[in-house]
């Protein structure tokens, strides 16, 4: 039923595979919208829930309106579109299949261990028949599949010099970024051949210049609003004035995904005090950036040591990375304060809107 510390469930049920693929191979060959969430508190709690399941019904209303190819293998695939009809059907279904998968990787993992939860909600017209015509709440969401892929995660330690991300810019931004969806893993495959040694995220930019975000995370950096300091004489304990700094991302309307963390920090932004800006990272001001990290509901947030860009953005027509000649930004004390600050209030934020496992079962 599982293969190592993986297991899958369909509609709540535990699928019968002798060999339990990886979630990128898992995803890479069924299409649909997804989210990616995981454990929190030696295993007893899932983290921002309630934003995931709402990214999970907004991912699939968007791709069923306007690319419904990329939710089905089914060919010509279509449901109703009714928002109202779906955000209800989708939470149904939602909780009745972890009611009945809970109790099952809930006695398989070990005490204290944390789970990486991927639920991805596929089309699946087969299901129906169409000879009735004319489809009820109820009847519609027998036209979805709703997979759980779930994995031990081992969590890596926030402030470790060896945890560091090491950035490299290398391809373009993604096609209907609003929406998660699946197919993007195998979409993403070709950029791998650009990936430098030791580099751990790939960032995207359509000109080399406007950093938009990481294959798999959202992209931002602490930049001084003035010229006048240089970026690494803050002492380690010196926190920078705030009316100086602000933290910068590129705004959704650029083409990126609108990740549960990236809101989760623009509300602790704006309820501490920090001035935010939806506005791509420019790489010719780099030299401005005090800090820079990069988020995604798995790592939460994990600081960036190195960020390397081709010197000439036509290279990344390149067919290997040694064919670039590549700049690099470092950064010298990391995770830098303003980056240490939100992390904190991220796992705070998270305490407070902890969705514990057991409210399944009372649902």
């Amino acid at each position: 039923m599982s293969h190592g510390n993986r297991f899958l469930f369909r509609n709540g049920v535990v699928l019968p595979a002798a060999d339990t693929p990886s979630v990128a191979a898992f995803l890479e060959s069924h299409p649909g919208a997804y989210t990616t969430t995981r454990t929190h508190n030696n295993g007893t709690e899932l983290l921002f829930w309630e934003r995931h399941l709402d990214r999970l019904s907004n991912s699939f209303k968007l791709l069923l309106k306007h690319n419904p190819k990329l939710l089905s293998k089914t060919p010509d695939f279509e449901l109703s579109n009714r928002a109202m009809m779906w955000d209800s059907a989708i939470r149904s279904l939602v909780d009745d299949s972890m009611r009945k998968a809970m109790p099952f990787f809930v006695n398989e993992r070990r005490f204290g261990e944390e789970m990486a939860i991927t639920a991805l909600l596929s089309g699946n017209s087969e299901n129906l028949d169409m000879s009735e015509g004319g489809f009820g709440e109820e009847k519609t969401s027998e036209g979805l599949d709703l997979y759980f892929h779930v994995g031990r995660y081992v969590l890596p330690v926030f402030g470790l010099g060896e945890n560091a991300a090491r950035l490299a810019v290398v391809g373009r931004g993604r096609d209907f970024a609003n929406a998660k969806y699946s197919d993007w893993v195998r979409l993403r495959k070709p950029l791998e051949k650009l990936r430098p040694p030791s580099v751990t995220e790939l960032l995207l930019s359509n000109d080399g210049e406007r950093i938009l975000e990481g294959c798999l995370t959202n992209f931002f950096v602490v930049c001084r609003k003035e010229k006048g300091q240089d970026s690494n004489t803050l002492g380690q304990n010196e926190l920078p004035n705030l009316r100086r700094i602000e933290i910068q991302t590129a705004p959704l309307r650029d083409g990126v995904l609108p990740g549960v963390i990236r809101q989760v920090i623009i509300d602790i932004c704006f309820k501490i005090g920090i001035h935010f800006r939806e506005v791509a990272p420019m790489w010719s001001n780099r030299d401005l950036w005090t800090e820079a990290f990069i988020t995604n509901s798995l790592r939460i947030l994990q600081h960036v040591e190195t960020i390397q860009a081709p010197n000439e953005w036509k290279s990344i027509e390149s067919n290997t990375w040694e064919e670039i000649t590549w700049v690099e930004k470092r950064f010298e004390d990391c995770p830098g304060r303003i980056t240490s600050i939100l992390q904190k209030a991220i796992m705070e934020e998270a305490g407070v809107e902890a969705f514990s496992i057991t409210s399944f079962h009372r649902r």
